[in-house]
């Protein structure tokens, strides 16, 4: 294939969306429909709407990836999706190979950019070894060392070179913290996570409790809206700076969760005399609300939420992973400023945001 580095800005485009489902890839989906582009969307059922077209194919199926794109003609791909294993040599072979064979379905196709989604495990290792051994001093840095320690986010990335070369596209890596945004039934949705553990909260009048250790209770950590990653993906796709490149993505400012939890629970409701933070050690969500989830269906059920299925809604694992971490989290975004992305968000507004689109989605009252 010919390398498409030449095409100009003014040529039409048409974006492929993978996993435009979950957190990043709505986000993704609404900002280039704002744009004006062709957008093609993949994912397990296919969903058109408006200008967006859907493609249902299953990324672990290369003939059903080959089949679903063969007629498609995508200048630039989106790669959202991961799929979690039981082992990280799992996560290694389902995911690469999901990026591996997404793209070779697109060998006809004349793709520009490829752009992929990772996260800060590339600096702190996989969830079985999570910041166990030695990693880099924060703030984390894209120039960063690959640790030793096999990571699906290395295998995705070794996958996307390996492409890019051999399809003659240009590539780019968007490595963001915590991911807070609109979707339903994501397994990593830290915002409608809280959400429902506040919405639990307040109707029994029990504690809303941090469920972290005292280094993210006290330390200082900053997240990643997933308008600002959206923005940033687009922005690598199209601008040279962007070309060929790893950045990391966070929204520019940083906080403690000491200061953010009390905001939270004012902005769901919670009375002050209820909210609860760290208090000598971590509380996890997986065990708080072991014997309070239970209750979803009924508060589901006299506020006339649309969603009454808990599962689909909270994901206690995740956000216990992330507010569970021993160490400081803080992510440098200096490189992609220097490179001309300057899209900035403040974390408290983006949580607030959220929460009244859940309101006005009714999935949580």
């Amino acid at each position: 294939m010919t390398s498409n580095s030449n095409s100009t800005t003014n040529a039409p485009r048409t974006a492929l969306v993978v996993g435009a489902s979950g957190i990043t890839g709505s986000a993704l989906v609404d900002r280039l429909s704002q744009d004006g582009w062709e957008v093609l969307a993949l994912s397990r059922r296919a969903v058109t709407s408006g200008t967006v077209r859907g493609i249902a194919a299953d990324l672990r199926d290369p003939a059903s990836l080959r089949a679903a794109l063969a007629d498609e003609r995508p200048t630039h791909v989106f790669f959202t999706a991961w799929q979690r294993q039981a082992t990280e040599a799992e996560n290694i072979a389902v995911n690469g190979a999901m990026v591996r064979d997404l793209l070779a379905a697109l060998d006809h196709a004349p793709v520009e950019h490829a752009a992929l989604v990772t996260g800060l495990k590339h600096y702190l290792g996989p969830f079985e070894a999570y910041a166990a051994g030695e990693m880099p001093d924060t703030p984390f840095r894209e120039e960063s060392e690959r640790l030793d320690t096999p990571n699906f986010y290395y295998a995705q990335e070794d996958e996307l070179f390996a492409a890019a070369v051999r399809q003659q596209f240009r590539w780019s890596v968007h490595r963001s913290h915590t991911v807070i945004g609109h979707a339903v039934g994501n397994a990593m949705n830290m915002g409608l996570t809280i959400a429902v553990q506040a919405t639990i909260a307040k109707h029994l009048g029990v504690p809303f409790v941090f469920p972290g250790s005292a280094a993210q209770w006290n330390g200082l950590t900053d997240m990643t809206d997933a308008g600002v990653l959206a923005e940033q993906m687009v922005w690598a796709s199209t601008e040279p700076a962007g070309r060929n490149e790893a950045f990391n993505i966070v929204n520019g400012d940083i906080f403690r969760w000491r200061w953010m939890w009390p905001r939270l629970a004012e902005m769901l409701g919670v009375p002050a005399e209820q909210v609860v933070g760290f208090d000598g050690q971590a509380r996890p969500l997986e065990e708080q609300m072991a014997q309070l989830e239970q209750h979803w269906p009924a508060i589901a059920a006299e506020h006339d939420l649309v969603e009454s299925d808990i599962s689909r809604l909270a994901s206690w694992w995740h956000t216990d992973a992330d507010l569970g971490r021993e160490m400081e989290v803080v992510t440098d975004m200096g490189k992609s400023r220097a490179a001309g992305f300057l899209s900035f968000r403040r974390t408290d507004q983006a949580f607030a945001d959220l929460f009244a689109r859940y309101r006005a989605d009714r999935l949580i009252p």
